[in-house]
């Protein structure tokens, strides 16, 4: 799993970047991938309007939709299969009958 950085700490990579400190240079000094930073630059221009894309929240707000689909799915196939059995199932008597 990739490692997490605070937002903060996104963001001042992100002001160090718009005073004109090169990429690499910020990555050498923090010890930080090259290519992090570059996403970190893509993503905030993205949420800014500079650049087309999902944002940050539209990619959240997807996240958990497909994670409440997922869900919903799983919950379906219970129930389907409940229904199956329970269709399949004979009642102890060997059948049912009206009541009277």
């Amino acid at each position: 799993m990739p490692k997490r950085y605070p937002a903060e700490f996104r963001r001042r990579i992100l002001e160090l970047l718009a005073e004109g400190r090169s990429v690499t240079e910020v990555a050498h000094d923090l010890g930080i991938g090259t290519q992090t930073i570059y996403n970190w630059r893509r993503q905030h221009e993205i949420d800014t309007g500079q650049r087309p894309g999902l944002t940050t929240a539209e990619s959240a707000a997807l996240a958990a939709a497909r994670k409440e689909i997922a869900a919903l799915r799983a919950e379906n196939e219970i129930l389907r299969r409940a229904n199956e059995l329970l269709r399949t199932a004979s009642s102890p008597k060997g059948g049912s009958r009206r009541s009277q």
